[in-house]
């Protein structure tokens, strides 16, 4: 049995595998919150507690069925983990990473004694993704570009993913295969395109040093775009003012922009969508992405329907003479949400095996 996690920011996704040679589902999976947890091995225990208080096949009996107590595993060693591999936000070196947005420092040959297996292998995240991405399936991916050709089947793909961050990889071929080569390119210089976000670059530089494509294609950057519009356009209304600190603001922004209600939501969630769009084109430039551009990540599902609106193909396709290039380039939203967990689970069945 293996372990694979996919540690984000705001949550992490655990799954144990029964992995052969191909795609499984998990035998069991569980999303806990990262900021309830001192550490990773603190979330890990939690996990294998809980894995371990009731078995798969309890879950199948009736009310009034139970197993006897000697069939049950007592710890976590009874699960008979044999390799382990996790996403990680954040640069990993020497399998070690000091996570970007949540205080933790991440160190896999530490991880390997703490679970009592010989293998545990960490990865960026967006690199788990990019494993992730090569099991997925046709109706798991939605397109964006109605104009784009078929991709040959040795292009290169780049990969993106807003959430709580903004992570980025890239996949390349050679020696017949894909080699995912992580990235931090979410952390590069926010370039404004037109004179909105000239102002809202502006805006930003007056609390940091450094404006990042992270700092406003994220979730919390989504909430400061509306913080942004509400500060320079007072188009805030009473009503969504006091509703917003009852939830997660990106979530009620996002939501409220998707139903163009209140307006000052829907600005927001056209610019952020512009943003996307122009830093997806970007990325496809760089890395001359004939085998597509592909969203990942928790926000780019939730909202879809903007992001097959004008805004976002519109800023992908606005790189002047390269205009006709781009038009060529798929460009695809992942829709499974266990991408970058399928990802981890793969690479650990490898290192099992």
């Amino acid at each position: 049995m293996i372990l694979a996690g996919d540690i984000g920011g705001t949550k992490i996704h655990f799954g144990l595998f029964d992995w052969d040679n191909k795609r499984v589902d998990p035998i069991r999976e569980d999303t806990l919150y990262s900021a309830d947890y001192e550490s990773l091995e603190d979330a890990i225990t939690e996990f294998l507690e809980d894995a371990n208080s009731t078995t798969p096949e309890e879950e199948n009996l009736g009310e009034e069925e139970d197993l006897s107590e000697a069939k049950r595993p007592s710890s976590p060693a009874d699960l008979a983990i044999t390799a382990a591999c996790f996403g990680v936000p954040g640069p990993v070196l020497n399998n070690a990473c000091r996570t970007t947005n949540i205080p933790w420092t991440i160190e896999g040959d530490k991880l390997a004694k703490f679970l009592n297996v010989p293998h545990v292998r960490l990865l960026n995240d967006l690199e788990a993704t990019g494993h992730g991405l090569l099991l997925l399936r046709e109706d798991e991916l939605e397109d964006l570009n109605p104009n784009a050709t078929s991709p040959p089947p040795d292009g290169t793909r780049a990969l993106l993913a807003a959430g709580t961050g903004l992570g980025e990889s890239i996949l390349f071929w050679a020696n017949h295969e894909y080699h995912i080569c992580p990235s931090e390119g979410g952390h590069t210089d926010f370039a404004p395109n037109n004179d909105l976000e000239i102002d809202l670059l502006r805006y930003l530089r007056t609390s940091y040093l450094h404006v990042s494509y992270e700092r406003v294609l994220s979730g919390p950057g989504l909430h400061l775009i509306y913080q942004f519009l509400r500060d320079t356009k007072k188009n805030e209304p009473t009503w969504f003012a006091e509703k917003l600190p009852t939830g997660d603001p990106a979530a009620l922004i996002a939501e409220a922009g998707l139903q163009k209600k209140p307006e000052i939501c829907h600005q927001a969630l056209q610019a952020f969508v512009s943003i996307y769009g122009s830093e997806a084109g970007n990325l496809a430039l760089k890395t001359l992405a004939r085998g597509g551009v592909y969203l990942g990540g928790g926000i780019a599902p939730k909202i879809l329907p903007a992001l097959k609106e004008d805004p976002f193909l519109k800023a992908f396709l606005g790189k002047g003479r390269y205009k006709r290039l781009l038009n060529t380039i798929p460009v695809r939203v992942i829709l499974n949400p266990q991408t970058a967990l399928l990802g981890a689970a793969s690479i650990a069945a490898g290192l099992a095996s």
